[in-house]
């Protein structure tokens, strides 16, 4: 059957939960429908728009621009979910920005060796990986430290009268930031294939791919998304941290 037609068939899944929605009254029908809309609409101009992208001659700036433009709007999410009062933007782009280059380089210079830097099968879909990643990542840890230092002014303060540098005062809640954002990755990987099949292996499988091949390229995703997951984590909370003090080491309240 062909894939579109597949596709078209698939809406009777989200229907069902329409229908199951409405039969418990639970509310949920008009978010159901309009996300399902905006997510077939999304795919699809992706889709077109790859289609230009992988279609011969490949053009690295083409291909650059794709990621650039994923990038921003990345970034533009993670900060409207964290905060909007907050200036962090430009830091969350760099943060993003050095997150995905040195991942990416890795992977490619050392694990899948394409034969040109800019090839869009490698390049698109792990930069992709890493900025899907960083978003969740870097949501988490940084909506968990923002609402902390907020919460626990009194303590921070205190610390802060007492000799302690800002780093100093506001060290356990950045770990604990930190530690939020990276365990979901560290609990994916401590039940993959045991419990779960990662979506990434499975696709591959749908899609006929070898096994022991499509295990490798989940291990690779798997430890590329921990670094990734560490390092832009790293990153915006250093960032959130550095707006909550003034030149002088005091406190600013967001």
């Amino acid at each position: 059957m062909n894939l579109a037609i597949q596709a078209v068939w698939a809406i009777g899944l989200i229907l069902a939960a329409f229908a199951l929605s409405s039969w418990q009254r639970l509310g949920l029908e008009g978010s159901l429908i309009l996300a399902a809309g905006r997510a077939v609409i999304q795919l699809a101009v992706v889709g077109y728009v790859l289609a230009v992208v992988f279609a011969p001659p490949q053009s690295p700036v083409l291909i650059v621009f794709v990621l650039v433009v994923l990038l921003i709007v990345s970034a533009i999410v993670t900060r409207n979910r964290i905060s909007q009062k907050l200036p962090i933007l430009p830091w969350i782009i760099g943060s993003f920005l050095m997150t995905t280059i040195v991942t990416v380089v890795y992977v490619q210079a050392i694990v899948a060796q394409p034969q040109t830097w800019y090839e869009p099968r490698f390049l698109i879909p792990l930069g992709a990986i890493v900025l899907s990643q960083a978003i969740n990542a870097a949501t988490i840890s940084g909506e968990r430290f923002f609402t902390a230092l907020n919460s626990h002014t009194l303590e921070i303060e205190t610390h802060l009268s007492l000799g302690a540098t800002p780093q100093q005062a506001i060290a356990h809640y950045r770990k604990e930031a930190i530690r939020a954002g990276v365990l979901p990755v560290i609990n994916t990987m401590s039940i993959v294939g045991l419990a779960t099949l990662p979506e990434l292996l499975s696709g591959q499988l749908l899609g006929g791919a070898d096994p022991i091949q499509a295990t490798a390229v989940q291990i690779v995703v798997l430890f590329m998304v921990a670094f990734a997951t560490v390092l832009v984590t790293l990153l915006v909370v250093h960032g959130i941290g550095r707006q909550f003090f003034n030149t002088q080491a005091q406190l600013i309240r967001w």
